[in-house]
């Protein structure tokens, strides 16, 4: 059997292990990226990787809390050690905090989403802007989840929908200060792709006017195809934002 060939891009992504994080790996790795996959559950990781086959042995299973500014240290520094540099940062570690109405959240729950959605994404962001600086080629490209919610809320996701609105501030943020060392950030608005991690969506969700419907969804190939796109591009060139969601979903016109 023939060894792998060596990448010619190399991505990381957080909250890899389910959901659109897993989805986005695996087409990435079908591209012949090396990618370092990361989140809280090893097995969950190392269950991506086997989906992936044969183009399992071009990915790094990191597990890694990315609330945790050591353990996101050491996630960097072991992609760049696998791989020798780093070309895009997919930011997409995200929690959903129970859905109650804005007086019944704990504080608690407020800091674990801020902490996860938000916090999480300075941390890798931070640590992306040093590898990508100082390598050769210099630079390169961080995504981050927006989420539908980063434009309008659901019912009961006061935490969920205030970070994904910080996220778009952060891509801001991120976008401009990245110009000086070739640095694009781009954002990511999905709106209810078909994974793993929204099957009890398809028991029907719950609608600002009370009511409960079944929304439509979209195959989560369609985001990962986007992703692909928005790396695509040479650096001279970013897609800042991009909303990519099932065309009938109750978004536009909501509530």
């Amino acid at each position: 059997m023939a060894a792998p060939q060596a990448p010619k891009r190399i991505a990381l992504v957080t909250g890899a292990g389910s959901g659109i994080g897993r989805q986005i790996t695996l087409a990435l790795l079908r591209e012949g990226y090396g990618v370092a996959l990361a989140g809280r559950r090893q097995d969950a990781l190392e269950e991506t990787v086997r989906l992936a086959g044969e183009d399992g042995p071009n990915a790094l299973v990191v597990a890694a809390d990315v609330t945790d500014p050591a353990s996101v240290k050491q996630l960097f520094a072991k992609t760049r050690e696998r791989f020798g540099r780093l070309d895009m940062l997919f930011n997409n570690a995200g929690i959903f905090a129970p859905p109650v109405s804005l007086e019944e959240l704990s504080v608690e729950q407020w800091k674990a989403a801020v902490d996860i959605n938000l916090t999480g994404v300075f941390l890798c962001s931070q640590e992306a802007f040093r590898i990508m600086k100082d390598q050769s080629p210099r630079g390169g490209r961080i995504i981050n989840n927006g989420s539908i919610s980063a434009h309008a809320p659901r019912p009961f996701s006061a935490s969920y929908t205030a970070t994904k609105h910080a996220i778009t501030g952060l891509t801001k943020a991120t976008s401009l200060d990245g110009r000086a060392y070739d640095i694009a950030c781009g954002q990511i608005d999905i709106g209810n792709a078909s994974t793993d991690m929204t099957t009890l969506m398809k028991k029907g969700t719950l609608q600002a006017d009370g009511s409960t419907k079944v929304e439509p969804t979209m195959d989560a190939e369609h985001v990962a195809r986007a992703i692909l796109y928005m790396d695509s591009l040479p650096l001279e060139a970013n897609v800042q934002f991009m909303t990519v969601m099932a065309t009938k979903m109750p978004y536009i016109g909501r509530g």
